[in-house]
């Protein structure tokens, strides 16, 4: 008898010890556990070790602080009637001190977040083009987080940020954009090439300008260096010849031009075969013609 009475206090000295050992329990890091009594809201415990009432108390359930990120897709139409993809981006948080609020008061909050951003881009997506969508994505998402700032602050909820990553139209109206794109930048390029062809245009046709311009200005100093050089021949000819004409004398320098020019036309490497007229009579009346030809345009000068 005494054993079994020894047995029986074992046991129940056992089975204080789980209770006792059983009334603790741990929450993690970022983490709130919800506490009840007969499934009545007692408390929120938070990270580290806690003590509940055994058989009393219990652990309903966890909730994490951290940021969790919802990834939602909106389909809207557009104010010029184009369909669009939105994918958005919804980074909120539960508030430690409205646990109670975040627990009990809603029973999907993904649903719930989803249904109020929905509300917010069909409010503000059809009332834009197509371009205005585009150039208005930070203005949207300000807009959803200030809406979700407001209504959800009451179910124990922070928005920590809201993104919109992207609008996605149509393929088709995709298409057609980059057709758009592609041709207007194609009109720009063609205006710079047309551009830069007249410059080109321009700069060859002052080129030649400078050109002919340089090369009549030599021809005329080559002219002027050979007048200057036959008239001092002539000079130096009638000093050594005192009885010299000036007609003998242009005579002369013209029959010994005549001969370099040959002299010269037989030096180049390509020249085709040229007949000319060699006898003494034939130079002789090439020089009377050539002196005609210079008196008659002094009587037309005078």
């Amino acid at each position: 008898m005494q054993i079994f009475v020894s047995f029986l206090i074992a046991v129940a000295a056992f089975a204080l010890l789980m209770t006792a050992i059983g009334s603790f329990f741990t929450v993690q890091t970022a983490q709130v556990a919800v506490i009840t009594r007969f499934n009545r809201y007692l408390r929120v415990a938070h990270a580290g070790l806690n003590w509940k009432v055994p058989f009393i108390d219990r652990v309903d359930g966890r909730m994490s602080l951290r940021v969790d990120q919802i990834s939602l897709t909106m389909e809207t139409k557009t104010k010029d009637n184009v369909f669009v993809t939105i994918p958005i981006s919804v980074q909120t948080r539960v508030r430690t001190e409205k646990a109670y609020e975040a627990y009990y008061s809603l029973s999907d909050p993904r649903a719930q977040i989803q249904a109020y951003v929905e509300q917010v881009v069909l409010g503000h997506v059809p009332g834009m083009t197509l371009d205005e969508v585009f150039a208005s994505q930070s203005s949207i998402a300000a807009a959803v987080k200030h809406e979700l700032d407001v209504d959800m602050a009451a179910f124990g909820f922070e928005i920590v940020n809201v993104l919109v990553t992207d609008i996605i139209p149509d393929a088709k109206v995709k298409s057609a954009m980059n057709d758009i794109n592609a041709a207007q930048r194609e009109q720009v390029a063609a205006g710079a090439r047309g551009e830069a062809e007249k410059i080109l245009v321009v700069k060859k046709a002052e080129a030649e300008a400078e050109s002919k311009a340089l090369q009549g200005q030599g021809i005329a100093n080559q002219r002027k260096a050979i007048i200057d050089g036959l008239r001092g021949s002539i000079e130096e000819f009638q000093k050594s010849i005192g009885d010299a004409s000036a007609r003998e004398v242009m005579q002369l320098v013209l029959v010994t031009q005549y001969f370099d020019t040959l002299k010269s036309i037989g030096e180049q490497g390509k020249t085709n075969t040229l007949f000319v007229s060699h006898s003494p009579g034939a130079v002789q009346n090439f020089s009377e013609q050539v002196m005609q030809a210079i008196a008659g345009a002094a009587e037309v000068g005078k």
